[in-house]
């Protein structure tokens, strides 16, 4: 496939350095030469100068015959038009990266696709949707829903004092039918596991199971679940404005934002958040504004090592739930060695939405899992697909994949060898990402 992506930014990049390494041929386009010679140096793409709203240098990158055309720049101007643009010079489809939600709305959403944007993504309310979702959900680093909570993913960090240590997944898939492990993650390194691995002292499994069962999954990982009211953001961003906004108003929330600007923004905006202009490093502060009385500690400034530092001092004086946004990517193994609760970083995101339009089946949903070098899909068996053919365990399925449960109708189910993929089933598949092409043919 041929993939235009226009801005290298943070989510621009990510996106080329992920899709070359799935041998797509991707021709990444930015009006800063210094920016698309720092990729250049390490990714095998081709790269265009020029800006995203001319039609000459669309052109240049050949548009005209490219498949895709991904517009992620900081404006979201010039996103919406660029796709416009690509679209009348004849790409395929179009994604445009947006900042206000407006765009999301449906009455708009058609008039735009008529203009030629096929998809928008906003990266930053994907994000504010991880955090509200990890605040809701105190038993785990991460939750993800599948058809709106019919199946879903925990991911739990396993201490000394759980239940489930020490057992092989053979003895726990016999003691419970409803509940499957489909990846650990130890020591930064994510396995696959069979039936003869057990889980040890801080491994983060990840589990499948309906909403039914996940009592049991915090009884075996020995999890103590209880109620958020008091939220501290420490940064006023986008991302906390909108995380913000979905919490809606039975939360008691806090802000320290060190712009005055950004203090007021928040402070007009949300009439149930008490806004204090300072520095989030200030700890006399963060003692003063009741730190250790808070139940959470959202670190949302726009930097990766006062967010870290920010959680695990929040962690070292008793707060329970602390979220971290952690951008660098060369981060994210210290934050998680370092225990500071759950992680959020919006180019993992917005790659995991963006990547399903690059693959050749039919996919409802893509995830990444931030603990984890790994991904989560939700396919949707076509009609005579080679995973309907046979039972699961006759599949020859990959090994760096693992078939966690089956969504048919308004059933949901865990999936065991014996079960069997019809047509029109939503199935959520575990990968790691060498199994991603594989994957492809067992559902297209």
């Amino acid at each position: 496939m041929k993939v235009v992506i226009a801005g290298a930014g943070e989510v621009g990049t990510h996106l080329a350095r992920m899709l070359s390494s799935e041998e797509h041929d991707i021709v990444l386009m930015d009006d800063s030469v210094e920016k698309l010679s720092i990729v250049s140096n390490d990714v095998d793409l081709m790269t265009v100068t020029g800006s995203a709203h001319s039609f000459h240098d669309l052109k240049n990158t050949g548009i005209a015959k490219a498949d895709l055309f991904i517009a992620v720049t900081p404006f979201e101007e010039r996103n919406v038009l660029a796709c416009s643009m690509a679209s009348y010079l004849g790409v395929g489809r179009t994604i445009a990266r947006i900042n206000n939600s407006e765009y999301l709305m449906g009455r708009y959403r058609s008039k735009l696709n008529n203009l030629g944007i096929n998809e928008l993504i906003y990266p930053e309310s994907l994000a504010a949707k991880e955090i509200v979702a990890s605040v809701k959900q105190t038993g785990t680093r991460q939750l993800i829903e599948f058809s709106n909570g019919k199946l879903l993913l925990l991911g739990v960090k396993v201490r000394q004092d759980a239940p489930i240590l020490n057992k092989t997944f053979e003895e726990l898939a016999q003691e419970n039918e409803h509940i499957l492990v489909v990846a650990i993650n130890r020591e930064n390194e994510t396995i696959i596991p069979s039936g003869t691995d057990f889980i040890k002292d801080g491994d983060i499994v990840f589990f499948i199971t309906t909403r039914d069962e996940q009592k049991r999954i915090f009884d075996l990982t020995a999890k103590k679940t209880f109620e958020v009211k008091n939220i501290l953001f420490l940064g006023g961003s986008r991302i906390a404005q909108k995380a913000i906004e979905k919490l809606g108003d039975q939360y008691r929330i806090k802000v320290v934002e060190e712009s005055h600007e950004k203090c007021q923004q928040v402070a007009e905006k949300y009439a149930n958040a008490l806004v204090i202009n300072g520095d989030c490093r200030d700890l006399k502060l963060l003692k003063d504004e009741g730190l250790e009385k808070m139940d959470a500690v959202v670190a949302t400034t726009g930097n990766s090592e006062t967010n870290i530092l920010g959680c695990h001092l929040a962690k070292s004086l008793g707060v329970r739930r602390t979220i971290a946004e952690v951008e660098n990517l060369a981060f994210m193994g210290l934050a998680e060695n370092m225990n500071i609760g759950s992680i959020v970083n919006k180019k993992l995101i917005a790659a995991s939405y963006i990547y399903r339009f690059t693959l050749n089946a039919a996919i409802s949903k893509v995830k990444c899992l931030t603990a984890s070098d790994a991904e989560v899909f939700e396919f949707i068996a076509k009609p005579g697909a080679r995973i309907t053919q046979k039972l699961v365990k006759d599949l020859g399925f990959p090994e760096e994949a693992k078939i966690g449960g089956i969504i048919r109708g308004d059933d949901a189910f865990i999936v065991h060898g014996d079960s069997q993929v019809k047509e029109a089933d939503k199935v959520v598949v575990f990968t790691l990402p060498s199994g991603i092409k594989k994957l492809e043919k067992f559902f297209k």
